[in-house]
C-alpha cells in the first residue's frame, strides 16, 4: 500500500495517512478483507512514528472503514452508512459548502466539482 505523506502541509499526518486509507477504498484499490500494514511497518516505510499509525489506524476503526484484532491487525471492514454518519458528514460539509458559497461558487458549479470527485471514485456504487 502507498501513502504519500505532505510533511509540509496544514493537515496532520495522521489525518493524512486517515484520508489516503479511505481513498484507496473508495478507489478500489483497497478491498473488503484486505489488510493493512503493522503500524510498525507502516510508520517505518513511510518514516513516520508508529503512534502516529497507531492514531490513524484508530480513528478508521472507529468512523467504521476497519477491524483491529490481536492476531490479524488491522482489517478493511467498512460499515455502512447510518444516520449518524449522514449527520456527521453534513456537519463537517457545512463549513465547506458555506466557504465555497462565500467565495462565490454557484449551486452548479459546486455539484460539477462533486460529481467530478466521486467520478474519480467511480461513480455511484448504485449504478
Amino acid at each position: 500500500m502507498f501513502v504519500k505523506i505532505d510533511l509540509t502541509s496544514d493537515v496532520p499526518i495522521y489525518l493524512q495517512i486517515k484520508n489516503a486509507i479511505i481513498e484507496g477504498i473508495a478507489r478500489g484499490e483497497l478491498k473488503e478483507g484486505d489488510s493493512l500494514p503493522p503500524i510498525r511497518q507502516l510508520a517505518e516505510d513511510i518514516g513516520v512514528n508508529m503512534h502516529t499509525i497507531n492514531k490513524a489506524y484508530n480513528l478508521l476503526k472507529d468512523l467504521g472503514f476497519i477491524t483491529i484484532n490481536k492476531k490479524y491487525g488491522a482489517v478493511i471492514s467498512v460499515e455502512g452508512f447510518n444516520e449518524t454518519f449522514m449527520e456527521n458528514l453534513k456537519e463537517e460539509l457545512r463549513p465547506i459548502i458555506a466557504e465555497a458559497f462565500v467565495k462565490g461558487i454557484d449551486k452548479e458549479t459546486f455539484l460539477k466539482l462533486v460529481e467530478g470527485i466521486l467520478d474519480e471514485f467511480g461513480g455511484s456504487k448504485n449504478e
